[in-house]
């Protein structure tokens, strides 16, 4: 027992204990001897780990530095990280959908590209006339387009003049019925009756021979001469429409001087006649001659206009 190393011995070197060889060729019922000796390494291990406990404790400061950092930086208000948060997801939405905007159409293009390249002739010819053919039939629409665009232009254009022609017939019509003014070139012829035997007969005759002259329109005493005027009366107390005229009797007439002098002088005409009745005819050519007598529109009482005209 004097033998057992004491716990002191392991302060002392290993290796003069390690290479002693007669704790090996011991008796065999002492095996417990050196046992002890043994086990000094395990004494020695706690010195090598140490290192291993005391490694730790150096690193985790320095890992927790950072922690204690961030409380540094200022706090986001709420509704502002929230609104952060919104602009942050559009922004993500919309490039998602550009990106995947942009992958389709590559991959179409690739592809169409891919699949042409792969195409046999045939197929190739086959393309290339279907699609003269929708070129074919699109100039096709487009010339139908441009033809019916002119068409409506034509009938913009003959609505037009059909409109135009239409309102100068009706000014020319209102002059000859005498619902409007009129103007123009004629001349003034007055009918001196000092006697009273102007009869309804010469005035009519002066109308007709007038119209034959060419006069347009005209007014006797300040009535409207018209299609449907009646000259009435007796000598010295003659009507026109129904009004009353007195000698001397102003005839205006528009139309062209000349002719109308020219009707106006013919032998045997009215001006010869109410000469041999003792009364004169006074013809003076104007350039300008107003005729501002109106009168109502006769409506037909039977005559009603063809439909479709």
């Amino acid at each position: 027992m004097s033998d057992t190393p004491r716990p002191d011995d392991a302060d002392r070197p290993a290796p003069p204990v390690q290479e002693s060889a007669p704790p090996v060729e011991a008796p065999p019922g002492e095996p417990a001897i050196v046992e002890p000796a043994a086990e000094e390494p395990a004494i020695v291990e706690p010195a090598a780990e140490e290192p291993a406990t005391e490694e730790p404790a150096t690193v985790e400061p320095a890992a927790e530095e950072p922690a204690t950092e961030e409380p540094a930086a200022p706090p986001v208000p709420g509704p502002a990280r929230r609104r952060q948060r919104r602009v942050a997801a559009a922004l993500i939405a919309v490039l998602t959908l550009l990106l995947g905007f942009a992958i389709a159409v590559q991959v179409r293009n690739t592809d169409t590209g891919e699949a042409l390249a792969a195409a046999r002739e045939e197929d190739l010819v086959g393309i290339l006339d279907s699609l003269d053919a929708r070129e074919a039939q699109l100039r096709e629409q487009i010339a139908d387009q441009r033809a019916a665009l002119r068409e409506l232009s034509d009938t913009d254009s003959r609505t037009a003049a059909a409109l135009e022609n239409a309102a100068e017939r009706a000014d020319a019509l209102a002059v000859l019925n005498g619902t409007v003014a009129a103007e123009g070139p004629g001349l003034v012829m007055t009918i001196r009756d000092p006697q009273g035997r102007v009869r309804v007969a010469d005035l009519l005759d002066a109308v007709q021979e007038l119209r034959g002259a060419g006069a347009e329109t005209m007014q006797i005493d300040g009535v409207r001469v018209g299609v449907s005027t009646a000259v009435t009366g007796e000598p010295g107390a003659l009507r026109v429409d129904g009004r009353p005229v007195t000698a001397p009797y102003e005839v205006v007439v528009i139309g062209s001087p000349q002719d109308l002098q020219t009707a106006m002088s013919i032998p045997g005409g009215v001006v010869d006649r109410v000469g041999r009745q003792g009364g004169s005819v006074d013809v003076e050519q104007r350039d300008r001659v107003l005729v501002d007598a109106l009168r109502p529109l006769d409506e037909p009482q039977y005559a009603q206009p063809q439909p479709g005209d």
